[in-house]
This record gives C-alpha cells, sequence and structure tokens, in this order.
C-alpha cells in the first residue's frame, strides 16, 4: 500500500522542513531511501541510474515540499515522484535486457564477439539495497522474486509505464485507486495496462525451461550448493563443476553478447577459455556472496606470480529448485561492480 499517514512528531519535521531545515527533511526521507533505491532499480535495470533517480526525487521532493497535501501519505508522495522520474528518463534511454535474450546461443568452437559496451545491460543488485520488510501475502510475486534476474528481464520487455504498473500493483500491492492517482490516470486504464503487463510476463517470466525457478527457501541448502561451486572453482575442477549444472544450463556474459546453451557448451568452453589461462600462469581466487536476492560468486585473476589478484567479474546464479542444481550463469564482467558489493578491488596473495 501507499503508506501511513504522517504521525505527529513526523508532522513536526515536515513542517520544519518546509522552513529550510535539511535536517528534518533527512528525517522524513531517509527511511525511505532504500525502497526508493530498488523500486528505481526495478525501473531502470541500473544501479547508477537507480541512485541517480533517487538522488533526483529527493531534490524534486526538498523543492516542492510546500505541494505536499497531507492526506495522502509522504511515503506514496515520494514514490510518485520517483516513477514519474524514472519514466521521464526511460524515455531517452535504451531498453536495457540481458544477451540471451536478444541472441541466439553461441557455439563455443567459434570466435567470441566483440563486447557492447552501451549501456543496454542489465546490472546486478546487491542484496544490502533489499529492505527487511514482511511480505505481503496479496502481492502476486515476492519482494525478493522481483529482483532476480529472470523477473528483470521479462519486467523490461515491457514498456516503461506498464512496468510501472505492475510492479505498484504486483509487487509493492497497492490499490488500483492509488496507482492511478500516483501515474495520472484512470482506473479502468490502470486495470487494462495492468491486464495487459501480466499477459506478456506470463509469456516471458519462466517461460524458458532455465527460468523455471523457485525463490530460494532453504538457506543452508543454498549455502552448500554455492560452496561446492566456489570450491570446484577453486580446484579448477572441471568435472566437479560440470555436475553441479543443468543439462540445459545457460553461460551468460555481459557486455559480450555471446552466451552458451548447455553442459556440453559450457565444459567446452571452460575447457578452452578459461582453463587454458591456468596452463598459462594465470590464477584465480572467488568469494561467494550474494546478488538480486540469489547466490553469487566473485571471481578475482592474477596475471601472474608476485601480482594481486585483480577484481574480474561477478557470477550470479540461478538455480533450479526442482533439481537443486544451476540453471544460470550470468557473469558480470564489469569489475567496477565490486565495490557496489563492498567486495574489494584487488586480494593480496
Amino acid at each position: 500500500m501507499g503508506g501511513d499517514l504522517l504521525t505527529d512528531y513526523l508532522v513536526d519535521d515536515l513542517r520544519a522542513a518546509q522552513t529550510g531545515d535539511q535536517e528534518a527533511f533527512a528525517r522524513l526521507t531517509e527511511p525511505h531511501r532504500r525502497e526508493l533505491l530498488v523500486h528505481c532499480y526495478r525501473m531502470m535495470g541500473s544501479l547508477q541510474d537507480a541512485e541517480d533517480m533517487v538522488q533526483e526525487t529527493l531534490l524534486r521532493a526538498w523543492r516542492g515540499l510546500d505541494t505536499f497535501l497531507r492526506r495522502v501519505s509522504f511515503r506514496a508522495w515520494l514514490y510518485k515522484i520517483a516513477t514519474n522520474a524514472c519514466l521521464n528518463a526511460l524515455g531517452k534511454r535504451p531498453q536495457r535486457t540481458l544477451p540471451a535474450a536478444i541472441y541466439p546461443a553461441a557455439d563455443p568452437r567459434e570466435p567470441i564477439a566483440s563486447p557492447v559496451e552501451e549501456p543496454v545491460w542489465l546490472e546486478p543488485l546487491p542484496d544490502d539495497w533489499l529492505v527487511d520488510t514482511a511480505e505481503n501475502p496479496e502481492a502476486r510475486y515476492t519482494l525478493r522474486e522481483s529482483v532476480t534476474l529472470a523477473f528483470l528481464v521479462a519486467l523490461h520487455l515491457l514498456p516503461p509505464r506498464q512496468r510501472a504498473v505492475l510492479i505498484l500493483r504486483d509487487v509493492l500491492d497497492w490499490r488500483p485507486k492509488e496507482v492511478a492517482g500516483l501515474l495520472g490516470m484512470t482506473i479502468s486504464a490502470v486495470n487494462s495496462t495492468l491486464h495487459r503487463g501480466r499477459t506478456a510476463m506470463a509469456k516471458h517470466h519462466r517461460a524458458d525451461g532455465h527460468q523455471a525457478v523457485q525463490p530460494l527457501l532453504d538457506d543452508e541448502k543454498t549455502r552448500r550448493l554455492l560452496n561446492a561451486y566456489v570450491q570446484a572453482w577453486d580446484a579448477a575442477d572441471i568435472i566437479r563443476l560440470i555436475a553441479l549444472l543443468k543439462d540445459d544450463v545457460a553461460w551468460i556474459m555481459p557486455p559480450l553478447p555471446t552466451w552458451y546453451r548447455g553442459r556440453e557448451a559450457i565444459r567446452a568452453f571452460i575447457s578452452a577459455r578459461v582453463l587454458s589461462a591456468r596452463a598459462r600462469g594465470v590464477r584465480s581466487r572467488h568469494v561467494p556472496t550474494r546478488a538480486n536476492g540469489q547466490p553469487a560468486m566473485a571471481t578475482y585473476h592474477r596475471p601472474k606470480a608476485g601480482d594481486a589478484y585483480q577484481a574480474f567479474g561477478l557470477q550470479v546464479l540461478t538455480l533450479d529448485e526442482s533439481t537443486w542444481q544451476i540453471a544460470e550463469i550470468t557473469n558480470f564482467l564489469k569489475p567496477e561492480l565490486f565495490s557496489r558489493f563492498g567486495l574489494a578491488s584487488e586480494l593480496s596473495e
């Protein structure tokens, strides 16, 4: 829902903020910052864009405090500003996705395509951004499912306004009247837009075998699988590694458009490209972490003895709980992401 109206002590902060008290304004807005970041991330698909949109939201809110009407919640007012800031920005930017959604699977014997560096790829989300709140049983999607990579790929196939309506209704569980007021639409327009969005999501989300996953429920079991995966990489044990993967597993590497489908293709790629580097003296270290509510692994490479291990890429693992195997590995080859996940940019020997 949009949230409760301001309590008495927050009314005092509002009055103070309206007279220019920035500390009072921070007390009003700070409790909502993380959820606004995640909301803008769902809308934009990018960490930097999400942060920019939240900064824009707070700036607009500060400048427009005199227009805030207490008959609506302050939280809903911030969401209105944030959503409309995202919609304005999305009208000028390319759609974000992942390579498997727009390119066919490649042959590992063929050369790897050149990277596509334009801002067209979805980025991973640090779990630290997720807000610890009770799940709403009325919401169609759980808060964690709604930040998984499979969900985001499908979500970003929707036009921006459809995307906004679906998030507000099916993730945040806002009422149609609230969404209509936020987006300046009629209730009937909200309902018809939601119907189109749900139809598209049903077609694209979980439509593919490797996307047929459930939200992670057994954290201990997940940790054991992630540890086994990290240990297999540490030992350069391709047999143990491949055994953890589903038959139709996908291996995706943005910003490279090249990606692979199936155990044998991935075995061939790892043998030819990754393990051969080990034979040339390149060593790696692997650190378990989490991203998008999913298990993940940070990879560091050391080109030669005596050098520090340098940040290389972040792998996000999608699990299939029906087989408890890895269904998709998305390798974000973007070392600058490490700082956002609280990961060191290099590791010493």
